[in-house]
C-alpha cells in the first residue's frame, strides 16, 4: 500500500513539474533521437544491430469516437465515460463519477495503455458520498509523443479508489478494455527497431536512441520494453556508468503482461556536469527486473554495453 502511494505522490509531482515546463516548447514536441552505433552484452556476448522494423501505428480516417459506455458499476460506484477529449496536455478520457458508497472516496488510474503502450496519466478526483463529478483521465502528451500514438484505437487501464479520510483501499477494478470507432480498421505495427540488448525470460529490452530534449531533466536513453510474460513487471538499472564515470539515471518504468513501453532513461544534467560529461558516449549497466505486486526478483541481467 505504501509503495502505490509514494508512486502516486511521485507521479502527481513529476507530472505537475512537466506541465511547468511545457510552455518553452520542447517538452511539446517528438524528441530528436541519436541512434545507437553498438551494443554488447558481456559474458553472453552482443546482440547488435536492428530489430525488424515496421511503419509504427498507421491512423485512420477519421477522429476516433467512443460510445457512452460504463465502466465500472459495483459497490456503490458507478463509472461511465462520455467521449474522448483533447487539450492542452493530451488525449483524454471524459468520465462521470457516480459515488453512492457511504463515504468519501478519491479516483484514480492505474496502468493505463493505448494501442499496446504503457502511457502516463493524469487524474485524481475526489468525490464525495452521495454525489456526482465530471472528470477526466489526461493521457500525458509527451508520453504518447515517445509512443507515436496520434490515434487512440483501444484503451486499457485499472481504476485505483481509496478513502478520502484514512487513505484505506476501497476497491481496485479489474482491467477495463475499451474500443473506439477507429479500432476495426487500425493497423497495429510497431517500430521494434534499435539495438537488442536483452531476449529472455519473456522481456525485449530495446536501445532506440539518446535523446536531448525527450526530458527537461537532461539528456535521456530511449528504451523500448515488451513484456510477454503473464505478470507485470518493473524495470530498473544498476551499475550505471557514462563515458566511464558512475552516473545513476532515472528509470523504473512498470510493463503490464502482454504490453510495450517506451521510456526514457534520463540522466541529470547536473550529474554528468560534476563528471565533466559533455556529450554521452558509452552507456554500461545491467538491469535489474521484478514483479511489481511481489517485488520478488525476476532476473538481473549481464552488464550491458551501448554506444552513441
Amino acid at each position: 500500500m505504501m509503495k502505490r502511494l509514494l508512486i502516486a505522490a511521485l507521479v502527481i509531482v513529476f507530472a505537475a513539474s512537466l506541465f511547468g515546463c511545457s510552455s518553452g516548447g520542447s517538452s511539446n514536441s517528438k524528441p530528436s533521437i541519436t541512434e545507437p552505433s553498438s551494443a554488447s552484452v558481456e559474458s553472453k556476448g552482443g546482440s547488435e544491430g536492428n530489430t525488424e522494423s515496421a511503419t509504427a501505428n498507421k491512423q485512420p480516417t477519421g477522429s476516433a469516437q467512443v460510445d457512452e459506455t460504463v465502466l465500472v458499476d459495483e459497490s456503490g460506484i458507478r463509472i461511465t465515460t462520455t467521449g474522448l477529449g483533447n487539450g492542452y496536455g493530451g488525449k483524454s478520457l471524459k468520465l462521470l463519477i457516480e459515488n453512492n458508497s457511504g463515504e468519501g472516496l478519491i479516483f484514480q488510474c492505474r496502468n493505463a495503455s493505448i494501442n499496446g503502450y504503457m502511457v502516463d496519466t493524469m487524474f485524481s478526483s475526489n468525490v464525495a458520498d452521495g454525489k456526482k463529478a465530471k472528470d477526466a483521465i489526461t493521457f500525458v502528451k509527451s508520453s504518447l509523443e515517445l509512443s507515436d500514438i496520434d490515434a487512440i484505437a483501444d484503451i486499457e487501464l485499472t481504476f485505483h479508489i481509496f478513502s478520502s479520510d484514512n487513505w484505506s483501499t476501497y476497491l481496485d477494478t479489474e482491467p477495463v478494455t475499451l474500443r473506439t470507432s477507429i479500432a476495426d480498421e487500425y493497423n497495429y505495427e510497431y517500430d521494434d527497431s534499435g539495438a537488442m540488448l536483452y531476449d529472455d525470460e519473456g522481456l525485449q529490452i530495446i536501445v532506440k536512441g539518446l535523446s536531448k530534449n525527450a526530458s527537461y531533466l537532461g539528456p535521456s536513453v530511449i528504451v523500448e520494453i515488451i513484456n510477454n510474460r503473464d505478470n507485470c513487471v518493473t524495470v530498473q538499472t544498476r551499475d550505471a556508468s557514462v563515458n566511464g564515470y558512475m552516473v545513476d539515471p532515472i528509470f523504473s518504468p512498470e510493463i503490464m503482461p502482454g504490453k510495450r513501453i517506451i521510456a526514457t532513461m534520463d540522466f541529470m544534467s547536473s550529474s554528468l556536469k560534476e563528471n565533466d560529461i559533455d556529450n554521452i558516449e558509452d552507456v554500461s549497466l545491467y538491469f535489474h527486473v521484478f514483479d511489481s505486486d511481489t517485488w520478488e526478483t525476476i532476473v538481473d541481467t549481464d552488464m550491458l554495453s551501448f554506444s552513441f
